[in-house]
């Protein structure tokens, strides 16, 4: 019989190399020494026969079942528990009540291989391996490992029972599949180091498992004994191969599984877990392992009918095993061991050689200075934003697209498409198709028979599949069923439109799809969580690349290591502050600014929308439409955006004709409208207009002349209803005169200069205006929406918007009392552009603050978005130049910039290439290409009457505005 050699101070066998970096290593080996011999030459034969064992209790059981484990502490004196399912706060409590008995501290183990959340509620739940198994970026898995050794820490968890290195070679493996990284040697064991090092270093002891390798098999060992009938030479060269590897990098302990190995043991049907030559003659003396072996659990049918009443205990512990994890009968084990002891079948040797090492363990983990669990904050330090981003950035690199003909993804031109979505599964799908949904409009498509659904798709060029499945645990169901399978088939092979297909379950699914000719996408998400549907979303459309990489073969098509990387199109995406160097509880001061405003009745309600770094961190509506309505502010509702329709609006068409030389910054306004030839504004150039120095006066009040004696629309000017010489539309019922329109032109030409030079002003955006339309013969609205809004995705954004939306998602802007005499809703607000038909060169324009930063990320992005170049970077910077700051004029052309003194449009704490614009309404919004941030504040400050003016006076969207660039880390 080969017995474990004296246990020595190499519990780990890095020790040498990096003791002192290790945190599972003492400084002071000699204390360490002391600590154990002291406790072991204290304890009796009954006591050290106790620490062998680690019995399994649950925080959800009755009383009398945790009082019977409460009992084997204090009467076996077992050495340690392994915790069950439950909760975090009662297994805490239940822990400081089993600590308190125990005479020697217990070593508390769980099963977290994903986190807490793998046995606990409240608690959370990491990617699965598998999913982690597709990151390239192993520093990733590291933070994972050391997330959740951290959290077990705090929940006074010493040992996790975790890496799962198994290598899952077996689609067909019941009880493994999504816990292992997959079936590439080398990627298992270098995630596992790396999910090793990352917990270990939160101070709680790692196992590896299940050796020698349950990877590629379809039983199940709680069931029964599965064979793993290779030769010694496959079992070296792929199972064995990460135990090798961690063994080699420090692992603490590993966890032996109930296996039938033919070739590593010759006697028939034994288990892997009582095999003396697989143990004490593999692990320990080929594979040089010093650490803690632990049996599998010795409940599980692959072990429980070799023996009863201990005999299987005793058979494990013969055979090297120095943790008998979860015995049936600790006490009758605890009987047949003291026996052998006494007839000296177990030598004092032996048993000094495993108890030392368990109490050498215990000393690592802090267990020789033991403190009771802090309850205070237990929920909060198990569930922490921490948590959050670290799963986000997991979940993102893991997203692999196998797949990809045409450059389909991510998802250009999105003018021409017409996006349907149909799911497929029986999980949640919400996430996804509302995400699906900030980028373009997606349809759901249902139907109950294959024949409609296929005719209802003909309308649709591009078909988004979802196959959602439960994310509940890694065992549920995963594929597809039959009458998916043949929908999906038929549907690909119409060839009518591109196909995406999303798999939001284990990669194992697409093996059973027969082809994959007609499929021109396919993106495996691995898990069907919220933030996997959302990231695959924001991935399908170019927010964030693609770098996953398939741990398995997923289909003959799809090989283990398939990618297909995807750059981003610098879309915005969607993430946490801090991902972006934000303080979120600094950024949250927005909130109680936002409040302030309404409770003082600046406003009835707003939007406010952060982004940086290309990510929107910040999206909240507040409030409501009016102050008497039931509805609350969404970030679905649109607002009139008053004068941010010159940037939005007009300026894009004047940057894009400047590039095109069909306009020129020092064109005269007698060159854009001849009949200015005598006018005194005909010598204004382009450049001084637009930068408000070209002495034209702030505006002209237009509609007071179409007034009459009673100061209501006169009839001479209006009509009810539309007629012939009447297509102006100001509201449903006020319908101005065509002729009216050379009125006004007429007017700004009679106008006078300005004896001041710099004059903000709307008339030039007239000017303007007229001068696109007659260029691109076709009405200002319709030739931006073509040129900007439906290429680059923002759908809630509109001149005239109650020709798309409906009426409640339009905020209402006034109670007029003084031209169109009712609530402005869904028509603008400047009297001006009302009197255009809603379409002016200052106003007009209608949107939410999420297309707002769409068209600002941009400007900011120097002409890019969307994988689509809509403007020049040096146009952008040409525009967004102060071409007269030393005349004391901020303005660049078009473009609001920062006060050159100590007042202004910003808060003072923005870079000088910063820009922006507010308008009357009570909108705002700024980009700062040196802090990567968009800033978007939307309000309705004007309803119930313009007159209000307290959110101006109280500066507040400056000073929310400070409060961003405070929130800003370092």
């Amino acid at each position: 019989m080969r017995f474990f050699p004296v246990f020595s101070l190499l519990f780990f066998v890095f020790l040498s190399a990096n003791a002192q970096q290790h945190p599972l290593v003492t400084k002071d080996s000699s204390a360490q020494s002391k600590w154990v011999d002291a406790r072991y030459d204290e304890m009796t034969l009954d006591q050290k026969l106790g620490q062998l064992f680690m019995v399994m209790v649950a925080s959800d059981q009755a009383k009398a079942s945790t009082d019977k484990v409460k009992a084997l502490i204090k009467e076996q004196q077992i050495g340690g528990v392994i915790f069950s399912t439950g909760g975090p706060v009662r297994q805490a409590k239940l822990t400081n009540e089993f600590q308190s008995v125990s005479k020697v501290p217990l070593m508390i183990g769980l099963d977290a291989e994903w986190g807490l959340s793998m046995r606990l509620d409240s608690t959370y739940a990491f990617p699965w391996n598998m999913t982690l198994g597709a990151i390239t970026d192993n520093t990733i898995v590291y933070k994972v490992g050391e997330r959740i050794g951290e959290h077990a820490k705090r929940l006074g968890v010493h040992i996790n029972f975790a890496p799962d290195v198994d290598i899952n070679t077996n689609p067909q493996n019941p009880i493994i599949g999504n816990r292992s990284f997959g079936e590439n040697r080398e990627n298992v064991a270098e995630k596992g180091i790396a999910f090793m090092k990352g917990m270990e270093s939160a101070g709680v002891l790692s196992s590896g498992k299940h050796f020698p390798g349950h990877g590629d098999t379809s039983t199940d060992s709680h069931k029964a004994l599965p064979i793993i009938n290779f030769t010694r030479e496959r079992l070296d060269s792929v199972e064995l191969y990460p135990f090798k590897r961690l063994i080699d990098e420090g692992l603490s302990s590993v966890m032996v599984a109930h296996l039938e190995v033919p070739a590593l043991e010759l006697k028939k049907e034994l288990p892997s877990s009582l095999s003396e030559q697989i143990i004490s003659g593999l692990l320990k003396e080929e594979m040089c392992f010093e650490g803690l072996v632990f049996t599998d659990a010795l409940n599980m049918k692959g072990v429980t009918n070799h023996g009863k009443d201990g005999d299987a205990e005793l058979a494990a512990f013969m055979a090297g095993n120095d943790i008998l994890l979860m015995p049936t009968q600790v006490e009758k084990a605890k009987e047949k061991l003291a026996k052998a002891y006494d007839k000296g079948k177990i030598t004092e040797e032996r048993l000094a050689s495993s108890v030392k090492k368990i109490l050498m363990a215990k000393y690592k983990v802090g267990l020789n200075k033991y403190k009771p669990i802090e309850l205070n904050n237990l929920y909060e330090d198990l569930n922490s934003r921490t948590d959050d981003l670290v799963y986000e950035e997991a979940i993102e690199n893991a997203l692999t697209v196998v797949k990809n003909n045409f450059y389909l993804m991510g998802i250009k031109q999105l003018e021409n498409k017409k996006i349907a979505y149909v799911k497929f599964g029986d999980a949640d799908s919400d996430p996804f198709v509302e995400e699906l949904n900030k980028y373009a409009k997606v349809t759901q498509v249902n139907g109950s028979d294959i024949g409609t659904l296929k005719n209802k798709l003909k309308d649709y060029n591009l078909v988004i599949i979802g196959h959602h499945k439960s994310n509940e645990s890694p065992w549920k169901a995963y594929k597809f069923s039959k009458k998916e399978l043949q929908w999906l088939q038929e549907i690909a092979d119409e060839r009518t439109s591109n196909l995406i297909l999303s798999v939001f379950a284990k990669p194992y699914a697409l093996l059973d799809v027969p082809s994959f000719k007609s499929i021109d996408g396919v993106v495996v998400a691995y898990q069907n969580s919220e933030l996997a549907q959302r990231k695959t979303a924001q991935l399908i459309f170019g927010a964030i690349a693609a770098d996953g990489k398939l741990p398995v073969t997923a289909n003959k098509d799809f090989p283990v290591n398939t990618q297909v990387k995807l750059k981003s199109l610098l879309r915005l995406g969607y993430s946490y502050p801090e991902r972006v160097g934000f303080d979120a509880a600094k950024l949250a001061e927005v909130d109680t600014l936002v409040q302030h405003g309404l409770d003082s009745l600046m406003f009835p309600g707003a939007q406010v929308l952060i982004a940086r770094k290309g990510k929107v961190i910040y999206n909240k509506g507040f409030g409501k439409p009016t102050y008497d309505s039931k509805d609350s502010i969404t970030t679905e509702n649109i607002y009139d955006l008053a004068s941010i329709s010159k940037i939005l609006g007009t300026l894009p068409m004047i940057m894009k004709m400047e590039e095109e030389g069909t306009i020129k910054l020092n064109n005269t306004f007698q060159e854009l409208i001849p009949e200015y030839t005598d006018s005194e504004l005909k010598n204004v150039t382009v450049l001084k207009a637009l930068s408000h120095y070209g002495r034209l006066p702030a505006w002209i009040a237009f509609y007071v002349d179409t007034l009459d004696k009673d100061r209501k629309p006169s009839k001479e000017f209006y009509r009810t209803e539309p007629t012939d010489g009447f297509s102006y539309k100001v509201t449903d019922k006020l319908y101005l005169t065509d002729a009216y329109k050379d009125s006004i032109y007429n007017r700004i030409g009679r106008q006078d200069l300005k004896s001041n030079r710099y004059r903000y002003s709307d008339v030039a955006y007239y000017v303007m205006k007229n001068y696109v339309e007659k260029i691109g013969k076709k009405r200002l609205d319709k030739q931006v929406d073509e040129f900007l809004y439906q290429p680059i995705g923002a759908m809630s954004t509109s001149y005239n918007p109650l020709e798309k939306f409906p009426k409640n998602r339009i905020v209402p802007s006034e109670e007029d009392k003084y031209y169109r005499y009712e609530t402005v809703q869904g028509y603008v607000h400047d009297m001006g552009a009302a009197m255009q038909g809603g379409v002016g060169g200052h106003a007009g324009l209608f949107s939410n603050a999420e297309d707002v930063a769409k068209i600002m990320q941009m400007y900011l992005q120097n002409g890019i978005y969307g994988g689509t170049r809509f403007l020049d970077a040096r146009t952008v910077k040409k525009f967004n130049t102060c071409y007269f700051c030393d005349e004391n004029v901020r303005r660049g052309v078009g473009f609001d910039k920062p006060q050159l003194k100590d007042s202004g449009p910003t808060c003072g704490c923005v870079s000088r290439k910063s820009f922006g614009h507010s308008g009357f309404t009570g909108t705002f919004t700024w980009a700062d290409p040196e802090e990567e941030i968009v800033y978007v504040f939307l309000s309705n400050r004007t309803y119930p009457t313009s007159s209000n003016t307290l959110l101006i006076k109280s500066g507040l969207r400056t000073r929310i505005q400070q409060v961003i660039y405070d929130a800003i880390v370092n």
